[in-house]
């Protein structure tokens, strides 16, 4: 099992490894995720409702904000990220704006989005419920919050064969592809240690946000989690 990095270590090596494979991010996803992960942006665009103004939180090469954009076309999307080679090696249009920004101090006042979304982010934060906050803080009253990340598996008799993928072919992909195992063998092992998507739920919950929602993908392997705040 891969270690994982400790709280104060996590943003210096997160951002490394984003660093590092940002140029092959997306070939990645698609293939290991067998193109799959386009569906699960949309269903984030669709979780939303009919937002006029939209954050990405962490929105890396910026493919959920174009799914977002593509969907809501009258809406205004903003993505940012901490890794500035990820936001470089984006190929979205430069109509949808992108800026630096930390997920943990968010740079804008309260109550400035009536959505935001974040995808395969929340799991990597130095400290996720500080970065739930940051996200509840800068929604509107009514605005909704959607989270997409992975999960510690399906529930079922699927997770030894989930694992076994994510812990043996990932890493080989992420090799093969970016050149880079290491920063696959983190994937599941952050994966296995985070949070079952219901438990997610509960901790918007305790953020202000009410309401919430869990919806497996993947066989249960990734989870959509969206709440609405008071």
């Amino acid at each position: 099992m891969h270690s994982l990095p400790t709280a104060s270590e996590k943003p210096r090596f997160v951002a490394a490894m984003f660093g590092r494979i940002a140029g092959h991010y997306d070939l990645m996803n698609t293939v290991m995720t067998l193109g799959l992960d386009a569906g699960w942006r949309r269903a984030v665009a669709g979780a939303v409702g009919a937002p006029t103004r939209v954050l990405d939180v962490g929105t890396g090469t910026a493919r959920l904000a174009q799914a977002l954009t593509e969907a809501h076309p009258a809406a205004a999307v903003i993505g940012v990220d901490f890794s500035e080679p990820m936001l470089r090696a984006s190929a979205t249009p430069r109509t949808t704006p992108l800026a630096a920004a930390d997920a943990l101090m968010l740079p804008f006042p309260d109550d400035s989005f009536d959505a935001v979304t974040s995808a395969f982010v929340v799991r990597n934060l130095a400290d996720m419920r500080a970065g739930i906050a940051e996200q509840a803080r800068v929604l509107r009253s009514g605005g909704s919050l959607v989270v997409l990340d992975t999960t510690p598996g399906p529930r079922n008799w699927l997770r030894p064969l989930s694992r076994l993928y994510f812990d043996r072919v990932v890493p080989l992909l992420g090799r093969l592809i970016a050149g880079d195992a290491a920063a696959y063998t983190y994937l599941p092992a952050s994966s296995a240690a985070f949070l079952e998507p219901e438990d997610l739920a509960q901790v918007l919950r305790a953020h202000g946000l009410q309401n919430p929602t869990v919806r497996r993908l993947a066989l249960g392997c990734v989870a959509l989690v969206s709440a609405r705040k008071r």
